[in-house]
């Protein structure tokens, strides 16, 4: 196997686990919580690292901003063996108890979004895989994180979602919104539906945690509103959920 068109990596990294940040930029600090981590690759968006983790190899690679891109790293990373992932991102909240500094473990997403549209029937649902899901539970609870577990929403425009009333169709962001609001959705991101749909075609186990970074509806009614950007929480939560996996997997011989 050459190495894959877009994330420029080939099967020779060994690893069925892996952790999906967005950012490139975060790759280096979530490698640097595996041993013997090094630099694999570089393409577009999707910057990898590779290192071991209860002596398994454990790949990072950032998969860049929202579903189109996130559903091409699933593709090619299925076909260099990958078989678990585990999406470590940023979300604003919009349930009310959900803070800045919170962990939201996404276990379905709403599919405001187009890509997953390209897979399967709107009537399909984006849903985690319920191994990863626990071991990201137990990991949060390892760490002693307040964490919340439910619906996230999955959209493509950011600022359709921040600047809503400025966008032609912002009568109906304004309206959908608040349908999630009032049907408790926990969060509001842009990677989650196509992680979930994708994964579950190809057969990867797929998983979701977010720092909230904070909730606007929380500030809009004059409620306390901390802003949290430090992601360390959330990437400790996915390194441990791949440990506890790790471990789980051995027992099972998978």
């Amino acid at each position: 196997m050459g190495k894959m068109y877009h994330i420029g990596i080939d099967e020779s990294h060994g690893a069925k686990y892996v952790i999906i940040p967005g950012d490139p930029g975060r790759v280096e600090k979530i490698a640097s919580f595996l041993d013997d981590a090094r630099f694999l690759g570089q393409n577009r968006e999707y910057t990898s690292y590779i290192g071991t983790l209860s002596g398994e190899r454990v790949l990072v690679m950032s998969s860049g901003m929202g579903g189109p891109s996130m559903a091409i790293g699933l593709e090619e990373l299925y076909q260099t063996g990958i078989r678990t992932a585990i999406r470590i991102g940023t979300c604003g909240g919009i349930a009310l108890p959900v803070t800045g500094g919170d962990l939201v473990i996404a276990n379905a997403a709403i599919r405001m979004e187009g890509t997953t549209r390209e897979y399967v029937p709107i009537e399909f649902p984006a849903v985690s895989n319920i191994e990863v899901t626990n071991a990201l539970i137990e990991s949060a609870k390892r760490l002693q994180a307040k964490y919340h577990v439910g619906v996230v929403h999955c959209k493509d425009s950011f600022f359709g979602q921040h600047d809503p009333d400025r966008m032609p169709v912002g009568y109906e962001l304004n309206n959908k919104w608040q349908a999630w609001k009032k049907s408790n959705t926990l969060g509001s991101e842009m990677e989650s539906a196509a992680l979930f749909v994708v994964s579950q075609i190809l057969g990867i186990r797929a998983g979701c945690v977010l720092n909230v970074v904070w909730n606007k509806d929380r500030e809009k009614l004059g409620m306390s509103n901390p802003e949290s950007h430090d992601t360390t929480l959330a990437v400790r939560s996915a390194v441990e959920a791949i440990r506890v996996l790790i471990e789980n997997d051995r027992e099972n011989d998978k």
